[in-house]
């Protein structure tokens, strides 16, 4: 999952059935150890139709050729309560042994969001369930659904199960429940937030995401699109537009409440010329050069600032309003990475810890706005809070991957991510720095850091598109 050899397309349009167009889809693996593709075509009418296709030669480790039998699509909108121009991005088929049957969710819109569930004995024929999967007010088209079960531990250690449900409209929502096999509905736990203001996989440019399950390290893996929304001048101009994050191992955290999210652990693999520090303090208005794995210690919240119960649904807004260079309490503390010498460029990670009314608020932040010079470049703060219990660890930590435009964070081991597409100017090769940092009232001590440059790994070897 790390090196990668770029190879010929294994599906484009080339019928009538997908003729406009081949969109996402999903990989499930059936009996015999044969893989199928589910994926979205576009048919001469413009409808968004769901076709499969099978490797036309098992013996090719890399499954480069495909076949689209004749009897696609084996999934059409011919029902009056699917929209035709909103039906796509299969997910990976269930099976369930109780009534031997194929399950899949297709996301759709009508005056709201859908996951319509769709069931198969053969995995040819398929029949439309009586009511969707789930379903939420106040959302939109739901892209690139998944549904899956979770691990109640950290991968390899345990291997017990509940339901879990991500969808898509404008941002990458994430519910955790249960499905019921008996009655084909997912139920949101009751402190999974059914709408855009609960959980996300990711609080910046993080979208379309899929994932699969590992049966060799007994882990789920998530994988996502780094983003992004500048114009095609800009693009361009950056000679990007659109990338794949890292990989993630994906598990259920012991509080039952949300995923926790980590780098798999093949990136390691690249990681050289360690680096490391150790309880270093880092006095209010104080900052020294960094590169990047690091805990903090906040050894007092006595000046944390109070907490605007406005900003509780929109940590977004908190974290435009009060940025990395907005002086506070508690924070913010954190890193300056991408950073030119004289820090003037800088892409900010950090967190700023408030007092509301019953316990401490932790946000965690993504702060571009000074992070290039180039003009007409999309750079948004991101921003999520983090599930932690600050007044009883006093502990916070802290992991960052950072490429030449893509900045990835872990906060708290993982509970809050957020990933950001950057371009710097002056920041490039080895002119960029990486700060820690500190603009709050009280000090904050860096009781590790560990840090390694990273070997580039192989890919889109002799490959030109």
């Amino acid at each position: 999952m790390i090196n990668w050899k770029a190879l010929d397309p294994a599906i484009y349009p080339s019928q009538p059935f997908d003729i406009y167009g081949c969109w996402s889809g999903s990989a499930t693996i059936l009996p015999g150890d044969k893989p199928v593709i589910l994926y979205t075509g576009i048919d001469p009418q413009k409808r968004q139709i769901q076709n499969i296709a099978f490797p036309s030669n098992l013996s090719d480790p890399y499954l480069r050729e495909w076949t689209k039998p004749d009897h696609n699509p084996v999934i059409d909108p011919s029902d009056s309560a699917v929209n035709a121009s909103a039906f796509r991005d299969p997910t990976t088929a269930w099976y369930t042994p109780h009534n031997q049957r194929w399950s899949l969710v297709i996301g759709t819109r009508r005056e709201q969001g859908v996951a319509v569930l769709y069931k198969s004995k053969d995995f040819i024929k398929w029949t439309k369930a009586q009511h969707p999967l789930h379903s939420a007010k106040g959302t939109g088209m739901w892209e690139c659904p998944d549904v899956y079960p979770v691990a109640l531990e950290e991968p390899r250690v345990g291997h017990r199960r509940s339901g879990c449900w991500g969808q898509a409209h404008t941002i990458r929502v994430l519910h955790v429940g249960h499905v019921l096999p008996k009655a084909d509905k997912y139920i949101p736990d009751a402190n999974s937030t059914d709408n855009r203001n609960g959980l996300r996989y990711d609080y910046g440019n993080f979208y379309a995401s899929k994932s699969f399950y590992d049966p060799a390290k007994k882990r789920r893996i998530l994988w996502g699109w780094a983003n992004e929304s500048d114009s095609a001048h800009a693009d361009k101009d950056k000679g990007w537009a659109g990338v794949q994050a890292i990989p993630r191992a994906v598990w259920l955290d012991s509080n039952g409440r949300q995923l926790v999210q980590w780098p798999i652990e093949e990136l390691e693999t690249l990681r050289h010329k360690h680096r490391s520090v150790k309880n270093r303090n880092i006095p209010s208005g104080g900052s020294f050069e960094a590169d990047v794995e690091v805990t903090f210690d906040v050894g007092s919240l006595e000046n944390a600032e109070a907490f605007d119960p406005l900003y509780a649904t929109d940590a977004q807004a908190l974290c435009a309003k009060m940025t990395a260079t907005t002086k506070g309490g508690v924070g913010p503390f954190g890193l300056l990475v991408l950073a030119s010498a004289d820090q003037e460029e800088a892409t900010a990670v950090f967190f700023r810890i408030f007092k509301a009314q019953d316990n401490h608020v932790v946000l965690m932040c993504h702060d571009p706005t000074r992070s290039s010079t180039r003009e007409m470049i999309y750079k948004p703060t991101f921003a999520g809070f983090v599930d932690v219990d600050i007044e009883k660890t006093k502990k916070i930590s802290l992991r960052s991957l950072i490429d030449h435009s893509v900045v990835e964070s872990f906060g708290a081991g993982g509970k809050t991510c957020i990933t950001s597409r950057v371009y710097p100017s002056v920041a490039i090769g080895r002119k960029a720095h990486m700060f820690v940092f500190n603009n709050g009232a009280e000090d904050v001590k860096v009781s590790e850091l560990n840090a390694w440059e990273m070997k580039a790994p192989e890919m889109n070897d002799d490959i030109i598109f």
